[in-house]
């Protein structure tokens, strides 16, 4: 156990004790008499009013009507929440409303000091969504889609959802297990085991009318979605070796669900397999930009004729055969 997780643990141990002894602590946390003393004075350098009673039998208790110390945080520890709040200040996060109330409960425990200082921090530091005319720390705008919250909470009691999705001018219902949710390119994504046709789709929240439990008779594990998606394996159509340079690049940004298998035990060359789907044709120009960003250092072993076509196409418009 580390040692701020045990002092915390020994902390509420004591508070809830009319009286104890070092022996008990060496006894309930399995620590030496040196650790348990040590850790005792520091409990008591955090503010917490404990009582010594000398003598054979002597022990500790806690000042009467005293509760634990409030938290307390550190000037570091401070400046990253806020900083974290700047970073994300514009962008689309689940409830917002609740991040917002936190701000403003921390600016309200901190010393003016500690205000100014993150008021200073907040003039110098810009970020993506900054605006620069009215940089407030607590304008945390642009809500997130109104169901996001919800599909959230229900995500936390149920293994199965029912979702509707707007599809052109019509809505579609899927009965899915959900895997991930998560964010790319600013917009939030479903990825989902379809319990109907056994295979996994992506939804956009955007598009996302209705989210509700799906009562399903015969209960999935994880486990067993896994399974089947690993027997029904989906046909790769692109397939790529890349070298160190593309690495690099690949850490920097790569869509979520693309994964390298590196190849060398050095890590400077990696295999890369996955699925486009070509009669997107959005997701194949989005494809070949990405491509081009990775750079030269590829060798490519299985491309889609069309994912092909569109970066020759790219290439020509430079004059590059």
């Amino acid at each position: 156990m580390k040692k701020v997780e045990r002092i915390n643990i020994i902390m509420r141990y004591i508070n809830n004790r009319a009286f104890f002894t070092i022996a008990e602590l060496m006894r309930e946390f399995n620590i030496s008499r040196s650790t348990a003393v040590r850790d005792i004075r520091e409990i008591e350098a955090m503010g917490m009013p404990l009582v010594a009673e000398i003598g054979r039998d002597g022990g500790y208790f806690v000042m009467s009507n005293s509760v634990l110390p409030p938290v307390r945080f550190t000037d570091n520890e401070i400046k990253a929440l806020f900083i974290a709040f700047m970073a994300s200040r514009n962008q689309q996060l689940p409830y917002l409303k609740s991040r917002q109330s936190l701000a403003e409960k921390l600016l309200g425990l901190l010393s003016q000091n500690q205000q100014d200082d993150l008021v200073l921090l907040n003039q110098i530091l810009l970020f993506e969504g900054t605006n620069r005319n009215n940089p407030d720390l607590l304008e945390l705008s642009d809500l997130p889609h109104p169901l996001l919250e919800k599909l959230i909470g229900i995500l936390l009691s149920n293994s199965c959802l029912r979702i509707t999705i707007r599809e052109g001018s019509e809505s579609k219902l899927y009965p899915i297990y959900p895997l991930h949710l998560y964010r790319e390119k600013g917009l939030w994504l479903i990825e989902g085991f379809d319990l109907v046709e056994e295979k996994s789709r992506i939804f956009s929240v955007d598009h996302l009318i209705e989210v509700e439990p799906h009562p399903a008779i015969k209960r999935l594990s994880r486990k067993k979605i896994i399974e089947k998606l690993s027997k029904r394996e989906q046909s790769f159509n692109l397939v790529l070796e890349l070298g160190a340079q593309s690495i690099a690049q690949f850490k920097k940004y790569h869509p979520l669900t693309f994964y390298l298998s590196y190849i060398d035990p050095f890590q400077t060359r990696a295999s890369l397999k996955a699925y486009v789907n070509v009669n997107d044709s959005e997701e194949v120009a989005e494809m070949a930009n990405w491509l081009l960003f990775l750079g030269k250092d590829i060798e490519v072993k299985e491309l889609p004729k069309e994912l092909k076509k569109e970066l020759q196409d790219r290439l020509g418009q430079y004059g590059i055969q």
